[in-house]
């Protein structure tokens, strides 16, 4: 059937809910039927003087999202999902029409805007003069979004058109602000602030600040690695004596108690000669005699007492 009213565009937010509006100038109406696409979404039969509304929902995923406010019959649809975007229409049929009258609707489904990311673009310095370029972008649900920035910090605030600001300042602007504005047609959201004076390093006498504030921060990294270097080799002194002292701890000298059994002495068996003159020696009548005594045996406290055995004496003879 042919349209017989203008398409009209709604909104809706992503989870949310809308509600397509019918206004009724027929009478009797036979039937009403909801068509999402080519799909047919709902079927009312109109309440009778006797006999209620009936309402037939086709699909029975769509059975609690769909409903009719204030028992009319302007449809609305809840928990919106982003395959809901689409052109909706509702056909009504009446014995007294040769057509049946048509609405047609067009939903878009949009979700809320995140906060917008900035990059910064090449940024060049030239005789104190700072020139680069800032986009401002989505990274989610950037379907249908307008993008507007604003300048703030002099006497008047400016803005600008587009996801891209051309950025040009002197030292009197370094005090400049930027933010992005991004927008839909259900919200908006804007950037974290962009300072001017952390553009273009060098520019307006920002590159001295720059280099002292590196240089600030390589003298504190190299003196948080001596002073860890230092509690390493100190740790590792410690734990070296710990070890050697552990070790001499564990170190007893093992002194052999040693009682020998035996010990070699010699005795000496002393003659005495009365005589002060020493006879003269013959040589065929003289017998010499050596007398060998055993060792003496020192008694050891550790061994038994032996009895006493008779000693036995070698005799060698020489003629």
């Amino acid at each position: 059937p042919a349209a017989s009213g203008v398409l009209k565009k709604l909104v809706g937010a992503l989870g949310g809910s809308v509600t397509f509006p019918l206004n009724l100038s027929v009478d009797p109406i036979d039937s009403i039927i909801w068509v999402f696409n080519t799909t047919t979404l709902v079927t009312i039969q109109p309440k009778l003087a006797d006999k209620k509304a009936i309402i037939i929902v086709t699909q029975h995923r769509n059975k609690e999202r769909v409903n009719f406010p204030h028992e009319g019959y302007s449809l609305r649809l809840s928990k919106l999902k982003k395959n809901d975007s689409g052109v909706y229409r509702v056909e009504i049929h009446s014995s007294t029409l040769q057509d049946p009258l048509t609405q047609e609707y067009e939903l878009r489904v949009y979700e809320h805007l995140s906060k917008p990311k900035v990059i910064i673009g090449l940024q060049n310095n030239k005789n104190g003069t700072c020139v680069t370029n800032l986009t401002c972008s989505m990274e989610q649900g950037g379907e249908d979004v307008t993008y507007s920035w604003k300048s703030l910090g002099q006497a008047t605030n400016e803005s600008h058109s587009g996801s891209i600001l051309p950025i040009s300042w002197r030292q009197e602007k370094r005090d400049m602000t930027f933010i992005c504005m991004a927008r839909n047609p259900i919200s908006s959201n804007s950037s974290n602030p962009i300072f001017a004076w952390n553009l273009c390093e060098g520019a307006a006498g920002g590159l001295a600040t720059s280099v002292i504030l590196k240089l600030l921060l390589s003298l504190i990294l190299l003196c948080f690695i001596a002073l860890v270097l230092i509690i390493l080799i100190i740790r590792r002194e410690r734990r070296k004596e710990f070890i050697e002292e552990k070790k001499g701890l564990n170190l007893h000298p093992e002194t052999l108690n040693y009682s020998p059994a035996f010990e070699e002495t010699s005795e000496y068996d002393i003659i005495s000669y009365f005589n002060s003159t020493i006879p003269e020696e013959n040589a065929v009548n003289t017998l010499y005699s050596t007398v060998k005594i055993p060792p003496k045996v020192e008694k050891s406290h550790s061994l038994p007492t032996l009895p006493d055995t008779p000693r036995q004496f070698t005799h060698e003879n020489v003629i």
